[in-house]
């Protein structure tokens, strides 16, 4: 087992209350039929949850993630990722904390537009 794959059971193991709210809301395809996973290593980092069928992941932020050096280490993970063809969506801890529902709705939007927005490259159409 890699370093990447260790890091993310120890997560998975020790979520935090807000993890643990969003994850029984997103755990066993309740959104929409989708899969969420939690903590998921891509590339160098472990993402907190991922759909990778419609290549979302979304983030719950702390307050350290409003330093500094928080602020660029996300720029530079959200480069990364977007880079590889996700669409990350973010929230800090009070927002799970205080309108959960807020964010369950932001979720389905954020969805609703994945699956709305046409493919980047689409297949050529039949030629006649």
């Amino acid at each position: 087992m890699n370093k990447l794959n260790i890091i993310a059971r120890k997560l998975r193991k020790n979520q935090t209350p807000q993890e643990q709210i969003l994850w029984n809301i997103l755990r066993n395809r309740q959104v929409l039929g989708y899969k969420f996973r939690r903590q998921y290593p891509i590339g160098n980092y472990v993402v907190d949850f991922v759909c990778k069928e419609n290549k979302m992941i979304i983030e719950i932020d702390g307050g350290q993630h409003n330093t500094p050096e928080g602020i660029l280490a996300d720029e530079n993970r959200t480069k990364y990722l977007q880079s590889v063809g996700y669409k990350i969506l973010r929230f800090w801890n009070n927002e799970i904390d205080n309108n959960i529902e807020g964010v369950y709705q932001k979720i389905i939007e954020q969805i609703e537009n994945i699956k709305t927005t046409p493919h980047p490259s689409p297949l050529p159409s039949e030629r006649e």
